[in-house]
């Protein structure tokens, strides 16, 4: 009866462990330094004391392009409430493919490119869109993976402003 016991208590330590393991990763967000379609550096580091929305997502990702309208009122609505939404594009074709993406799409928030070091930093990205909300310390609060409604992204961000 006692080692049923133990075995109970050890498989659920277990299963907690291997669900902490598969959110990702926790604690301070894996700082990046790179640079939007102007030329202009966008640093995490240096967005500190803002709750920033980092954003993994492709121009040929319709998931991706369908949040997108909903990222942009977020934006609009929040910039001076202390959000920041940081787009990090896994496009293979780089600016040539995203930036003519971002006029058609009046994407207002910042977007950068990335590669496969960044999205290891962040505990590899098995699909996209996925999204990334760092609070104000620059710790990663909470992530979301796959489509995301304007609700479901202010249900995410709203109490760390």
């Amino acid at each position: 009866m006692k080692a049923l016991r133990v075995v109970g208590v050890l498989s659920l330590i277990v299963v907690a462990v291997a669900l902490a393991c598969a959110k990702g990763p926790t604690g301070k967000a894996p700082n990046f330094a790179l640079k939007d379609p102007a030329g202009k550096v966008i640093e995490l580091e240096k967005l500190k004391g803002k709750v920033v929305v980092v954003n993994f997502w492709a121009t040929w990702c319709g998931p991706c392009r369908r949040e997108i309208p909903g990222f942009i009122e977020m934006y609009e609505q929040y910039k001076g409430k202390g959000l920041e939404i940081v787009g990090i594009s896994l496009d293979r074709g780089g600016w040539e493919v995203v930036k003519p993406y971002i006029e058609k799409s009046k994407i207002t928030y910042p977007i950068v490119i990335g590669d496969g070091a960044l999205v290891d930093k962040y505990g590899g990205i098995s699909a996209i869109p996925t999204t990334f909300v760092v609070d104000k310390k620059g710790n990663i609060a909470k992530q979301h993976v796959g489509y995301m409604t304007k609700e479901d992204l202010e249900k995410l961000v709203k109490d760390l402003l």
